[in-house]
């Protein structure tokens, strides 16, 4: 699971029950929904919540950084609660399923000096691509 609630309780985030339903339906490893699939499950616990209030509270998440927006292929935004984990992506080609993958070792360092062009990185994205076994 993630950490999600524990880290909005400690950062002081209201949590309405529109909130903490959002945050709910986020939290968890291999978690990746759409705003739409958020809203159906989040709609599945509390029926009055709204889809702006979802909206509202990812775009919220996302700017306070603990939400990461995930976009593969021109695919609807996907929502990562997996914000503090360095994790790297495997995207099935076929269906868009999103699964989480943390290898050993740090990319930055397969990237030499020479090849960073004078950048100060601060960051890497890897996404693997490929066909789950469903998909095979």
């Amino acid at each position: 699971m993630s950490d999600l609630l524990e880290r909005l309780r400690a950062r002081g985030w209201r949590l309405t029950s529109q909130r903490r339903v959002v945050a709910e339906v986020l939290d968890g490893d291999h978690v990746h929904l759409t705003a739409d699939e958020v809203h159906a499950r989040a709609a599945g616990r509390l029926p009055e919540i709204s889809r702006a209030t979802v909206y509202n509270a990812l775009g919220e998440l996302v700017a306070l950084g603990e939400v990461v927006e995930v976009t593969t292929d021109g695919r609807a935004k996907r929502y990562d609660p997996n914000a503090h984990r360095p994790h790297h992506h495997l995207v099935c080609s076929g269906c868009g399923l999103i699964r989480d993958v943390h290898p050993a070792g740090s990319p930055l360092a397969a990237l030499p000096t020479e090849d960073r062009f004078g950048f100060t990185v601060s960051g890497v994205d890897i996404t693997y691509r490929g066909l789950c076994p469903a998909c095979s």
